[in-house]
């Protein structure tokens, strides 16, 4: 199996010029460890099991695990309310948007990065800088006086600013800043010794630096083409490595009670194409029954897939420091093991 297994991600890797860091495991059998590509293109220092990776999206889990953290805290609760619990004033914002809304993307608020508006996440930053966002208040003025898109509840649209304002209510209830909370009660928690959220102006040594590919063969780093640091609703940097932790962690309850992570890992609400959606994570379902945890993540010269198997007992996370290919990797890889 494992030499099956590494054959097709070579075979992918040189269809589509994957540039990054492959890991699948099975129970503590690791079938695959592969890394391609330069994690520094211009000094030629190369990916590595231990490169650290920016995952955008794929950290919304961070914020939803610190979240159900502080709701067995009983500092919380699923069905607070938005304005109950930040300081700040949404002049436009339906006062019945709930902590649940917001974790499973059904609040209705603007998103601050509208796709039906823009198709470039680089045009956020002509009138906003993305050198001046640092913290979570930065983002604010993206969409504090915007308009409601839907009333809470009434379907799902996948939205950036809700995870922003989660981080907010993290921030105002805990007492800590966003990073440090995630750094302390999740990375430290789970063993995550290699990830942080790193600012792109001072990035620590194995850390790959996101590439963006122009069809002409020439390239550019995305550090004009993401908020400088990231926060709650993406850009955190992890390992491979990591990722199998945090996986472990979650599953094993040393992050959430049996309880709380049971509510996380429930489907509550669903795609128009049929995703499932929990609480910062999608879930795949077959037979009505869940085969598939994952959390993924795609800026300007990022994208990342990672994935538990509950039944197969599988792990693997696909870190890629490019703007496309690791959906294409993962899918070659579940198709091999049958997943």
């Amino acid at each position: 199996m494992t030499e099956h297994l590494l054959s097709r991600i070579d075979h992918i890797q040189k269809n589509n010029a994957f540039s990054g860091t492959i890991l699948v495991r099975k129970n503590e059998d690791i079938l695959a460890d592969s890394s391609f590509g330069y994690a520094n293109r211009a000094e030629q220092l190369s990916n590595h099991t231990e490169t650290r990776y920016g995952i955008a999206s794929g950290c919304k889990i961070f914020t939803s695990i610190a979240i159900c953290q502080l709701i067995e805290d009983g500092k919380l609760s699923l069905d607070s309310r938005l304005h109950e619990c930040l300081d700040e004033s949404f002049p436009h914002f339906d006062t019945n948007i709930t902590i649940r809304h917001l974790l499973t993307h059904t609040s209705g608020v603007p998103d601050y990065f509208d796709e039906d508006v823009m198709d470039d996440f680089e045009q956020l930053w002509v009138e906003q800088p993305m050198y001046h966002m640092r913290r979570l208040h930065d983002f604010l003025p993206l969409f504090k006086h915007g308009q409601m898109k839907f009333a809470p509840g009434e379907r799902f649209q996948y939205n950036n600013t809700g995870f922003i304002l989660l981080g907010l209510i993290i921030e105002n209830i805990s007492g800590m800043k966003y990073t440090c909370y995630v750094q302390s009660r999740i990375f430290d928690t789970a063993g995550m010794r290699n990830s942080g959220y790193f600012a792109l102006d001072a990035l620590p040594g194995n850390t790959a630096i996101g590439y963006i590919d122009h069809e002409d063969g020439t390239w550019r780093t995305n550090i004009y083409s993401l908020p400088v640091q990231g926060g709650s609703d993406g850009g955190a940097f992890v390992t491979a490595p990591d990722m199998m932790k945090l996986w472990d962690a979650l599953m094993n309850h040393k992050l959430l009670g049996k309880d709380m992570t049971t509510e996380l890992l429930t489907p509550h609400t669903k795609e128009e194409d049929g995703n499932c959606y929990g609480y910062g994570v999608w879930i795949g379902m077959k037979n009505n029954a869940v085969y598939k945890y994952h959390v993924m993540g795609y800026d300007p010269g990022v994208c990342f897939h990672s994935a538990y198997y509950p039944e197969a007992e599988i792990k693997l996370a696909v870190c890629a420091n490019i703007s496309s290919g690791a959906f294409e990797m993962m899918r070659g890889i579940e198709e091999e093991l049958g997943l």
